[in-house]
């Protein structure tokens, strides 16, 4: 693919008779976003020949030996997280989250000692976290074998949602992708020079590559009609039960709008969307990385109001429709009300009355609002982010 954004391969190489900068990207894989946050940023940033050695680090990994629910049940905290999310068990996680807070409390010292002899190993002049909770002992521990050099925590959600999710109280550096995590860095004490504001959330470069430009086209291909709209219906890399109401809701209707399912890893999911009856063309999809291209030919985004979905979305053009409710992950909380602050979208307690959502959607005025909204939202945190590293690594002279 060929990406329409020139800030790739455009840096200048550093001097190579200077010591090569190494930056430890910190990711785990609760959830998915961490590590394709970190995996894109090293991608872009190799891409443009900084010259710096660019790692990565997964967390949960190197802190296996320290993870209490491991221990108790056999399974890794992240893999917990992960299972929970697929069966849809959300309705207790404030006080899943709570509990979790209370073990990182209890384990904090283990933690730091532990994180003090990596890093004394891995040697980084930079660190960066794209993870929540954790960034306290990250920081006690690297300020403590390396003084002075720089810590950032980059957030991966729109906001610190709850307070002291992602921003703690230290001298470090964060990136924020919303003026809402901005100005939570700020009542938390935060200079405005080690506060840095982005466009938006991280997403991967193809997200910026160009697409067929016949739609209609690739819509036969597919066995959708071109000349009416298409919804796109994501849910994550394991998609969600939630998909299946979706999909009686629209068929009981008499919307006339065709549904692109992406049903990720779940292939029961899959093979039930299959087989239900459709009086309307329907596309269903298993686990793709061609979630650009999908998005490309649609026209709307219904799914869960994850920060990687919503931005993706948004940089595809498509207005969404989100659920809001006692179900939603507390860090996912503050999401929708940034869509309807910024007018990109519609926001639902459940999605069994998605049909009457959808229509209104689509009305006519209502689409072309909420497209210039869409429009207006320019998303470059992806290539912004680089920069960033470069002003804190080399800051200006006094």
């Amino acid at each position: 693919m060929e990406l329409k954004s020139n800030y790739l391969n455009t840096s200048p190489r550093l001097d190579k008779s200077h010591r090569t900068p190494r930056i430890e990207l910190v990711f785990f894989d609760a959830g998915g976003g961490h590590r394709a946050a970190a995996t894109a940023l090293q991608m872009v940033i190799e891409s443009q020949h900084r010259g710096w050695d660019v790692r990565l680090l997964n967390l949960q990994e190197y802190l296996d030996n320290l993870d209490l629910i491991r221990k108790l049940t056999g399974m890794r905290l992240q893999d917990t997280y992960n299972n929970m999310l697929r069966r849809g068990w959300t309705l207790g996680s404030p006080q899943l989250m709570r509990g979790l807070q209370v073990l990182i409390r209890l384990y904090h010292g283990k933690t730091v000692r532990s994180l003090e002899s990596y890093w004394r190993e891995s040697g980084p002049d930079m660190v960066v976290s794209l993870v929540p909770h954790f960034n306290r002992a990250m920081f006690e521990s690297y300020a403590q074998v390396f003084p002075g050099r720089p810590f950032v925590t980059l957030l991966t959600d729109i906001a610190d949602c709850p307070p002291h999710f992602w921003i703690e109280r230290q001298k470090q550096f964060v990136i924020c992708g919303s003026e809402r995590a901005a100005e939570q860095a700020r009542n938390t004490g935060y200079p405005s020079e080690r506060i840095f504001r982005t466009s938006g959330m991280i997403c991967h470069p193809k997200f910026y590559a160009s697409q067929p430009t016949d739609r209609c086209a690739e819509r036969r291909k597919h066995g959708l009609r071109p000349d009416l709209p298409v919804g796109l219906v994501l849910f994550g890399g394991h998609g969600s039960r939630a998909m299946l109401e979706i999909a009686r809701q629209v068929e009981r209707s008499n919307l006339d709008v065709q549904l692109i399912f992406i049903c990720g890893k779940n292939e029961k999911l899959a093979a039930k969307l299959r087989s239900m009856a459709s009086r309307m063309p329907r596309l269903i999809a298993g686990f793709t990385s061609d979630v650009p291209y999908y998005m490309h030919i649609s026209d709307f985004f219904i799914g869960k109001p994850g920060p990687g979905s919503i931005s993706e979305a948004l940089l595809m053009g498509l207005p969404v429709i989100v659920e809001r409710n006692m179900q939603t992950l507390p860090q996912e909380r503050y999401n929708p009300e940034w869509v309807r602050e910024k007018q990109v979208g519609m926001v639902v307690r459940n999605f069994f009355g998605i049909a009457a959502v959808i229509r209104e959607m689509l009305a006519p005025k209502t689409l072309a609002r909420f497209r210039a909204n869409v429009a207006a939202v320019k998303n470059r945190a992806i290539f912004e982010v680089p920069d960033i590293f470069a002003k804190i690594l080399k800051p200006e002279p006094v």
